[in-house]
């Protein structure tokens, strides 16, 4: 009889994640499985979900939970089990229709078009377009960086997030660096750690800038209290949050907005977002963070356009630049921005 594929194991604590629209065509669609079971002397007396799950150990109490409730459960004559509570008896059997999860699915190959912009036998470089999200999550099972990766690269499933060291935002575009062996990627996320990467991004804002020419913003990101969809620059003293730094150079600034470059001393989800929100520049079509499409741009106005570190197994020093794209170069050009000095 198949195995079939493992849950993986997804964290549904972030509310964003949790309340995600699923994408048109994102749920995967396989034929289901009729799986005999017999409950055996260890589970006599048990719950059947409690006995299922020892029996089919590969799915969640909690969904085989959901699959009883929806009738996918016979015993012998026939009879359907609906209670999860029902208890079992020692030489009952029956069978079971076990109906893939998405997230079952979610770690499969998907060949994709992806651009590399340096590949050797320990790393890669991609440059990621914007609207692509970086790691399976609710909402977003199929068509992600790492279902790519995993069709680019055999030995990608051999690797944690198949060799994932950081991400971006799903509407982000730039440069990421991608580990292909173990060891290799244990050192990115020790360099990253130790902030040994360069992560330099470009960003259209919201209204012209004033004052010194560079900022350094230093101030702490967590969830947002009033609204658990988004973070905010937060208190440490009254809720939970990590410490967050980022340098802002003006580029350019035109009395409708301005251009800046910024440097991540520090990683938090949505920093660069959340940071420019707090000092009153919110991102060009960054309406979660208050800042509207403006000059033709639709997404976040912001790009990864530089990444630079120490090759962790060669030690030769990189550095990649990214062309803005045309959707940021044309928003520039509306506002009359120029970024030839980033």
């Amino acid at each position: 009889m198949k195995q079939l594929p493992s849950i993986i194991s997804t964290d549904h604590s972030d509310p964003a994640a949790a309340t995600a629209e699923p994408e048109e065509g994102g749920e995967l669609v396989e034929a289901s499985e009729a799986r005999a079971f017999t409950i055996g002397v260890a589970q006599h007396g048990q719950r059947l979900d409690r006995a299922l799950a020892a029996l089919v150990p590969e799915f969640s109490r909690s969904y085989l939970q959901q699959l009883i409730e929806a009738g996918a459960v016979q015993l012998q004559g026939g009879r359907a089990a609906t209670k999860p509570s029902a208890t079992m008896r020692a030489g009952e059997a029956g069978t079971i229709e076990l109906k893939p999860t998405p997230q079952s699915q979610a770690f499969r190959p998907e060949p994709m078009d992806l651009r590399v912009v340096h590949e050797d036998a320990h790393l890669r470089v991609i440059d990621k377009p914007a609207g692509l999200v970086v790691h399976p999550a609710p909402g977003h099972w199929s068509g992600t960086l790492l279902n790519g990766l995993l069709a680019l690269d055999d030995q990608a499933v051999m690797l944690p997030r198949a060799g994932i060291v950081h991400r971006l935002d799903r509407d982000t575009s730039g440069l990421m660096v991608v580990a292909r062996t173990r060891a290799a990627m244990d050192a990115l996320v020790a360099l990253i750690a130790a902030r040994e990467v360069t992560r330099q991004y470009l960003a259209i804002a919201h209204k012209p800038w004033q004052g010194a020419a560079a900022r350094q913003v230093d101030a702490p990101i967590g969830r947002d209290p009033r609204n658990r969809l988004r973070m905010a620059v937060v208190d440490l003293e009254r809720q939970g949050g990590k410490s967050a730094r980022t340098l802002i150079e003006r580029l350019d600034s035109h009395d409708r907005g301005c251009l800046v470059r910024c440097t991540l001393e520090t990683g938090r989800t949505h920093q660069i977002r959340v940071h420019m929100a707090s000092i009153g520049h919110p991102l060009v079509g960054d309406a979660i963070y208050g800042g509207p499409p403006a000059a033709g741009v639709e997404r976040q106005a912001l790009h990864a356009f530089r990444l630079a570190f120490v090759h962790p197994v060669t030690q030769a020093a990189l550095t990649f630049h990214s062309p803005l794209p045309p959707d940021l170069a044309a928003g520039l050009q509306a506002w009359g921005l120029d970024y030839n000095r980033a």
